[in-house]
């Protein structure tokens, strides 16, 4: 890659799960009244024809990871269980109060922390009860995170049984001298052993989470890491670059030194590399930092141009309303954000005394939902149009005019109706989708606030 367009792009820049991205959300025009509203509209809009999705945060971790940017709690205190299980059924009880009708529920995905902290039966509980008295889509998807050191043949037949089907293991890296800096000791025949274990059960999408610019990783380790993970074939694999940023997450990213870090142009060649090598396998890339093989629906939703991105990162469906549970978790109405309080003690009083445990959201606007499309369209199609008047918004010329400098560089091909990402383009994807983000030029953020885009 070109070390020049290295130096000249990588800056700090979101990873535009939402837009606008958090720190642009407007906090203090912000109501749980309104919120309430915007998630009925919402819900009575598109419930009985795509249904709604659901995320649920389970932080619990036994051990601190020291490259996780989550929100997590560190204990081995397993007691921990039952009452947050109990205070996410109460959570989802009050959003159950704004329906008019049974829910019908076409994804649920289980985020962490590691929802495999929790026992099988106490998981089994939840959806269990998350799902009484709902609809299930004719095809829902229902998938979990699960640690590779604790997921067990009983969590996988549990979750199994009750539809799920897609499973994701945090990998990271192979490399021992890797796994001791970010306190991830996990070997290789433990993750083929799980791995293989959720073939036998019945699990039809494995993913495998890889992470590049950890620390002490070098372009031999990811390659090694990536060999390893060939032998398995799972049906996706999401290669992240590690987000570094200490500023938000303290000490927890502090385990290791600045100097142990692959910095800009080294970095994108562990990427390029192991990009390389993935493609040599079979893998496409879709999108920013994922791939998958032909069969998987990933792929066939990229293909048929019916792939979404959303808090909980890309999927193969769209809904238009997507409810969070849980403590840290953000609830997308798509004409609102909403996101929970950060502590489990807070999370559970507030639940337990009736109230909704919202601590910030922000309701978008008519511009922002224009942007909001022109973002998700590059993200999921790598290319937007604004011939329609309704993809017009006021700051498009100053847009077009940003965008001159990627089509110099002949990174995307741009005219007065449209533009799309050539393959060149690619790696600079975060950097395109910043430049139709009006609410980041107009008051750019005070010091680091995102990690590098590359």
């Amino acid at each position: 890659m070109n070390t020049t367009l290295i130096d000249k792009y990588n800056i700090p820049a979101p990873r535009y799960t939402s837009y606008p991205t958090v720190p642009f959300w407007e906090v203090d025009k912000f109501s749980v009244n309104r919120w309430q509203q915007s998630v009925i509209r919402s819900f009575e809009e598109s419930n009985p024809a795509e249904g709604i999705s659901l995320y649920i945060h389970l932080p619990f971790c036994e051990q601190l990871c020291t490259f996780c940017g989550c929100n997590k709690r560190i204990t081995k205190n397993h007691q921990v269980e039952h009452p947050y299980i109990e205070a996410v059924l109460k959570e989802w009880q009050m959003y159950r109060s704004l329906f008019a009708h049974p829910p019908r529920i076409k994804e649920l995905h289980l985020g962490g922390g590691s929802p495999t902290f929790f026992g099988a039966k106490n998981l089994a509980y939840l959806i269990e009860s998350i799902l009484k008295d709902t609809q299930l889509d004719t095809q829902p998807l229902f998938s979990f995170e699960g640690n590779p050191n604790n997921t067990t043949e009983e969590h996988l037949k549990a979750l199994f049984d009750l539809g799920f089907r897609r499973v994701s293991y945090g990998i990271q890296d192979y490399n021992p001298a890797v796994q001791k800096a970010i306190h991830r000791i996990q070997p290789f025949e433990q993750v083929q052993k799980v791995h293989e274990l959720s073939q036998k059960v019945g699990y039809t999408s494995i993913n495998h989470d890889l992470i590049y610019g950890l620390p002490l990783q070098t372009l031999d380790s990811v390659l090694d890491t990536i060999q390893k993970t060939q032998q398995l074939r799972p049906d996706r694999i999401a290669f992240y670059s590690y987000a570094h940023v200490p500023w938000i997450k303290g000490n927890g990213q502090r385990g290791f030194s600045e100097k142990d870090l692959p910095q800009s142009a080294q970095k994108r060649e562990l990427y390029e590399e192991g990009r390389k090598l993935l493609e040599v396998s079979g893998y496409h890339e879709i999108g920013l930092d994922h791939f998958s093989l032909k069969e998987d629906d990933l792929y066939q939703a990229f293909q048929s141009g019916n792939l979404h991105r959303n808090f909980m990162g890309y999927t193969s469906s769209k809904t238009q309303l997507m409810i969070g549970l849980g403590v840290s978790s953000i609830s997308d109405s798509w004409y609102g954000f909403a996101q929970n309080v950060k502590k489990v003690e807070e999370y559970q009083h507030l639940v337990n005394q009736g109230e909704l445990p919202v601590f910030r959201g922000h309701h978008l606007n008519q511009e922002d939902l224009v942007i909001r499309q022109h973002i998700l369209n590059l993200m999921c199609q790598l290319k937007t149009n604004w011939e329609m008047s309704t993809a017009f918004f006021a700051e498009l010329p100053q847009v077009w005019k940003r965008l001159k400098s990627f089509e110099q560089d002949q990174l995307i091909s741009l005219n007065d109706h449209g533009m799309h990402i050539k393959t060149a383009g690619q790696p600079f994807l975060r950097n395109i989708c910043m430049a139709f983000d009006t609410r980041f030029w107009r008051k750019q953020p005070a010091g680091q606030t995102f990690s590098m885009s590359i």
